[in-house]
């Protein structure tokens, strides 16, 4: 697991091999985020993918967000970074 909790936040980030690649890694996380009804905050481009995950109303890091990384790094599994 490569999450990193930081200031009230956790953070992971994927290198890629090109944009049409972070762009699919972006796709790949809708999913799992509409199915929980929590949706992280995503910054993309050319050669990599930042998501940061919080529970805004909360303050900080909840089991939701929690919920919601183990999702993303089981629908990104398949990616060969």
């Amino acid at each position: 697991m490569n999450w990193i909790e930081r200031d009230g936040k956790l953070l992971r980030t994927f290198k890629t091999p090109d944009f049409l690649t972070a762009y699919h890694l972006v796709s790949a996380i809708v999913g799992p985020s509409e199915d929980l009804n929590h949706h992280p905050d995503i910054a993309f481009g050319w050669g990599y993918l930042t998501i940061t995950l919080t529970t805004h109303d909360a303050g900080g890091i909840t089991d939701l967000d929690r919920r919601l990384s183990q999702a993303i790094d089981e629908a990104v599994k398949s990616f060969d970074l």
